[in-house]
């Protein structure tokens, strides 16, 4: 056999091997998706996150990765963007390699004291929604004070209820919630009295929902 057949023909079997390469591949793939459900991109920390260190644009760049994991495996409150971590707060060393969490990361802490709360008043953390609407206007809403309004769920074929649960709370801090931000679901810190607190606290259970609105000027 001369050169260029011999050129030729191991030319053919790098592509029917390349060829066989990329089909085994897909199978594989395919095998995957259906044993574990479809890929979905998660941020992975390709560096040690120091705990209460803001991560600035140099950090999300340099030691933020995205991965495509199975749906099966990815944990809950996994960040898909690695801009959702944009300016927020490990608040505990996250190593490198482990998944980013919502839960892991907090708003940073402002230099500013915080609003001091009367007494009989504690502060207390709710899962709540409508935070958006306190930041209307680019204004910080930590120190004002908000009214918190639960919604129940429909009892038989009645309506749900809806009532004010505590009025003129002071909100003491807001945080991300399960999704990355405020928006959907937040946790707001609230200054409660006793009986305010065991209402709000009972209402994550059994009501629909907890919302916070913005108290209007009297």
């Amino acid at each position: 056999m001369s050169r260029r057949a011999r050129a030729i023909a191991f030319g053919l079997a790098a592509l029917v091997a390349a060829i066989a390469a990329g089909a085994i591949a897909d199978g594989y793939g395919d095998s995957v998706t259906r044993g574990y459900g479809a890929l979905r991109p998660v941020v992975v920390a390709s560096a040690q996150l120091p705990a209460g260190k803001a991560l600035d644009p140099a950090a999300v760049e340099g030691d933020l990765e995205v991965r495509q994991v199975p749906i099966r495996f990815v944990p809950a409150g996994a960040l898909r963007d690695p801009a959702e971590a944009l300016g927020l707060v490990p608040a505990a060393a996250i190593p490198g390699g482990a998944y980013l969490l919502a839960a892991q990361l907090r708003p940073p802490r402002t230099e500013r004291p915080g609003p001091r709360l009367a007494e009989g008043r504690r502060p207390v953390q709710i899962a709540v929604t409508g935070a958006e609407a306190l930041a209307v206007g680019g204004a910080d809403p930590v120190g004002s004070q908000i009214d918190v309004v639960v919604t129940t769920e429909p009892d038989g074929a009645g309506a749900g209820h809806t009532y004010v649960a505590a009025s003129a709370v002071p909100l003491l801090g807001l945080g991300a919630g399960p999704e990355g931000d405020v928006a959907g679901v937040a946790e707001a810190t609230l200054g409660l009295t006793r009986p305010q607190a065991l209402r709000l606290i009972a209402a994550e259970s059994f009501a629909r929902q907890v919302t916070v609105m913005p108290r209007g000027r009297r």
